[in-house]
């Protein structure tokens, strides 16, 4: 069965993102971000992919947008978050992956949810200033499964963890 997990770094204040970009810069989480994500089929929302500003190279990109006219050459484009998740999975199945990953942004995050099993949660320990924002579910049903810290860094201005949890079944 092909699971569905969503990768995420937030601020302790929760924030994701402000002017449709990423409120820092941490090269470390950007390494991980694409090992977690590589060969995977990998699902966003529109201005997720206008703030990437092109495919990502090694994974399917399927993007979620209402506009019937969009497309970009080398992107899957999917009208609802349900075709998205369909797409996802066959394409993981085809693959040979146990996972399709969801990358954002907040909205997509919230309505993916109830499909997700695991969280890939990059714990950003500063507050920052945005105006996207990633609510964290009841932790009452998910457990941490894996956790590494880091201090800052010359490179890596915040101390931050890379966490892993899945939902219990």
């Amino acid at each position: 069965m092909v699971r569905c997990a969503l990768m995420v770094a937030a601020a302790q204040n929760g924030v994701i993102g402000v002017d449709n970009k990423l409120p820092w810069h941490l090269p470390e989480d950007l390494k991980y971000f694409r090992k977690v994500t590589m060969s995977k089929p990998i699902i966003m929302g529109r201005a997720t992919f206008d703030s990437i500003g092109r495919p990502l190279p090694g994974r399917k990109n399927i993007v979620v947008t209402r506009n019937t006219e969009w497309n970009y050459p080398g992107v899957t484009v999917v009208y609802d978050l349900e075709s998205a998740h369909r797409v996802a999975s066959a394409q993981a199945e085809i693959d040979g992956v146990d996972e399709y990953v969801v990358i954002g942004g907040a909205k997509i995050y919230a309505q993916a949810m109830a499909q997700t099993s695991r969280i890939y949660f990059t714990e950003v320990r500063a507050n920052v200033f945005g105006d996207a924002r990633f609510d964290m579910p009841n932790m009452e049903d998910w457990h941490e499964v894996s956790r590494k810290d880091f201090a800052a860094s010359e490179t890596n201005p915040y101390p931050y963890s890379f966490v892993t949890y899945d939902r219990h079944r």
